[in-house]
């Protein structure tokens, strides 16, 4: 590919270098090779221009600018984060428009919508990628970094798997559409089959500012999607259902606490299940739905997704069929150990989240529910003491641990938790994170629930700049082994 075919229709470039090949598309000055395009965009850290000069002595083919630099081979646009994506897409063959591209997200339940979606649509013999906090599956097998690549990978990462999948045929692909994502105009060069909204609670002010700013990023999605799905029990999915009416995006709402386009009604929770009725309002056909995870919370995930993936052109009851066979999540409600007490293990990492789950398993438990929890380091701060008030208000026993410190001092985190426990309600605290899990499973008796808060399914822990081995479920193993 030419510089001239890339920038066809976007802006006019000087003659001498419309006949250039392109070998590369990237915003990292680490990655510029020979007869690459080098992107210079402004970040909070690190702005490209200020090594434009120095690309292009590296062998750049072009850089492109939003600043006037006077270099030789420059090509200056309005705004070149935005137009990134537009050129990376060009750059890989357009490869989204050659399959259906569905996007989901919100605060909390994200990456659970997202793989039951593929769980569906796989059962159903479609090869189906999936984009997310999980990993990365083309289609075939699912790749996991620590730490990296965050919830929605950088944009040249992101159209290296989308190029991937358009070339191994797939059919669906199913990504968590993170709010900086989105922010960062990761999208901007796509139209989704369908977009779809969970929740919005506090989460992210640390990048975002404001919830105001937070919930605006979320909405953008809604700006380029053909369908919508919107959880209307959330306050903020209220009014972005209000603005997909305004405009003019086509809509469906959902709910498990009151009448929608699609609602659920007659629900029963199990320890490790679900049963309800599904009704589809328009087509005035009502569904009975088993589904192998508990949780009210877990029940409006199921619809959000049976309904995203009826959105593409399946019939609904092949999409129900479907769901009654799949499994879990890795960390979302994840059964660790089952016996006299039963451990569980989930991501629930914020105020909203911790009150869901906790008030799941509270009438769940035949005696105490115990909870470890604790704050990641080097995230939002803010929204610690309402993570202690949360626990507080439906744990029986509390521990209150780390996360992933990172570079922070643990102790800080757990102090900052502490701040909203109230005063005199007792309390342990251990900076050592696998201390606070044998301690919990020390002092649990028969009908407990121990539930392991805030990590999910990675196997690591961050100090500092390290990544250490730290797979919860393997902490649990070892403590039985021992035992």
């Amino acid at each position: 590919m030419t510089i001239g075919e890339l920038f066809s229709g976007i802006c006019d470039i000087p003659a001498e270098l419309e006949n250039i090949g392109v070998a590369g598309v990237t915003s990292d000055n680490r990655e510029v090779e020979s007869g690459f395009l080098f992107v210079c965009i402004k970040g909070g850290s690190f702005d490209g221009h200020s090594v434009a000069a120095k690309m292009i002595e590296n062998g750049a083919c072009a850089v492109v600018t939003q600043e006037k630099l006077g270099l030789d081979r420059e090509i200056n646009i309005m705004n070149s984060r935005r137009m990134y994506p537009e050129l990376l897409s060009r750059f890989y063959g357009n490869p989204t428009r050659k399959f259906k591209l569905c996007a989901v997200t919100g605060t909390n339940g994200k990456t659970t919508v997202v793989n039951i979606c593929a769980q569906i649509t796989r059962l159903l013999g479609h090869r189906t990628g999936v984009i997310g906090t999980l990993g990365t599956d083309t289609g075939g097998c699912l790749s996991y970094s620590h730490d990296g690549p965050p919830t929605t990978p950088e944009p040249r990462r992101l159209y290296q798997l989308f190029a991937q999948m358009a070339e191994e045929n797939t059919e669906y692909c199913f990504i968590e559409a993170s709010s900086q994502a989105l922010a960062q105009y990761r999208f901007a060069a796509d139209n989704f089959a369908v977009g779809a909204f969970t929740n919005l609670t506090r989460d992210h002010l640390d990048y975002h500012g404001t919830i105001g700013n937070y919930f605006a990023a979320k909405r953008m999605l809604f700006d380029m999607c053909d369908n919508a799905v919107v959880n209307i029990d959330d306050k903020y999915g209220r009014k972005i259902a209000e603005y997909c009416h305004e405009k003019g995006v086509p809509l469906k709402t959902i709910s498990v606490d009151g009448k929608a386009d699609f609602y659920t009604e007659f629900v029963k929770l199990a320890a490790h299940k679900s049963e309800f009725i599904l009704t589809d309002k328009a087509a005035g056909k009502s569904y009975p739905v088993r589904f192998a995870m508990t949780g009210l919370y877990n029940v409006s995930n199921a619809l959000e997704a049976a309904v995203t993936v009826h959105l593409t052109g399946v019939p609904m009851d092949e999409v129900l069929c479907a769901l009654e066979k799949i499994e879990g999540v890795a960390g979302r409600l994840e059964t660790l150990y089952a016996g006299d007490f039963t451990v569980i293990r989930d991501y629930a990492h914020t105020e909203d989240g911790l009150e869901k789950l906790l008030s799941m398993l509270k009438p769940l438990a035949k005696n105490r529910l115990i909870a470890v929890f604790g704050a990641a380091g080097e995230r939002d701060a803010g929204k610690r003491p309402d993570m202690g008030k949360a626990a507080a208000k439906y744990a029986d026993v509390l521990i209150v641990t780390t996360d992933s410190p990172r570079h922070e001092n643990p102790q800080k985190t757990i102090d900052d938790v502490v701040l909203g426990i109230p005063e005199g309600r007792e309390h342990e605290e251990f900076t050592d994170r696998q201390s606070a899990i044998f301690r919990a499973l020390e002092m649990a008796e028969k009908g407990d629930v121990v539930a392991l808060c805030g990590k999910r399914h990675e196997d690591y822990q961050a100090i500092g700049d390290e990544y250490f081995h730290f797979d919860e479920k393997e902490i649990v193993d070892e403590y039985f082994k021992k035992g």
